[in-house]
């Protein structure tokens, strides 16, 4: 049994092309070892710089283009907890990476959701971080019925104001977690952003520690604030990031989608 490229397993195949497979896995996994130890270096820096334990911190490795390959590599340096923005892609790679190794990863859903998606998504997520609107709190909460479990939201905040890249407003928050509060299906955990484009994101960041204040005052529990990425998750930190959404810094840059 050999490893393909594609992050499935396949049987049989040549000497010589296992033997190159193999060789391109090794170097795979040489290459992203050391992502991930220049990455902690970071992570561990920014807290630091922030007062704060690295220990406080989750690193959510955003798999998305990448292959199922990749995510098992990064699984066997100790990574658990995998972003992914599109669903079909993220149904076909949790297969394979289910396949792959016992025991398996966390995936989290960071991208914008469709409500004819939230019953697949209800399915495999540990945590969905684009909770922006209250019909996908309705679908979210009916599709975590159908599979029977309870499922663990953030609230995605805008910081920008630009509805293409989703988001609700600050001022509608608590009338969003009111709704997934009322959902014995949801569990409301915290708050998520994404940087404004063309502008410094500490200033960003610290309304969105704002947010999250105000939302522990009344919801306890609510607290995770996802926020920050390979560029700007230093500034993400030091406004209380718990979850970094980390991808090229691990990964490298993206490949072509088709």
């Amino acid at each position: 049994m050999t490893f393909a490229g594609g992050g499935r397993f396949v049987r049989g195949g040549c000497p010589a092309c296992t033997g190159r497979l193999l060789d391109e896995r090794v170097a795979r996994r040489d290459e992203l070892a050391e992502a991930v130890a220049a990455t902690e270096v970071r992570i561990a820096a920014a807290a630091r710089a922030a007062g704060r334990e690295r220990s406080e911190l989750t690193l959510v490795a955003v798999s998305k283009t990448w292959p199922a390959s990749d995510v098992l590599l990064l699984a066997s340096l100790g990574l658990h907890d995998f972003g992914e923005n599109r669903v079909q892609e993220v149904v076909r790679k949790a297969a394979d990476v289910a396949a792959g190794m016992a025991g398996g990863v966390r995936w989290h859903f960071v991208g914008r959701l469709q409500r004819n998606k939230c019953r697949t998504v209800a399915g495999f997520a540990t945590l969905v971080h684009s909770v922006d609107r209250p019909e996908l709190v309705t679908a979210l909460a009916g599709g975590a019925v159908v599979v029977g479990r309870q499922l663990d939201v953030l609230l995605q905040v805008s910081l920008d104001r630009d509805p293409s890249r989703g988001g609700a407003l600050p001022r509608d928050i608590p009338g969003l977690a009111g709704a997934v509060t009322a959902s014995p299906s949801l569990r409301l955990r915290g708050v998520m952003a994404v940087a404004p484009l063309g502008a410094p994101p500490r200033p960003a960041f610290a309304r969105l520690r704002e947010t999250s204040e105000a939302l522990r005052r009344d919801y306890p529990d609510a607290v995770i604030v996802s926020a920050g990425m390979s560029e700007d998750f230093a500034d993400a930190v030091a406004e209380g990031a718990t979850h970094l959404r980390i991808g090229s810094a691990l990964f490298g840059k993206r490949p072509a989608v088709p």
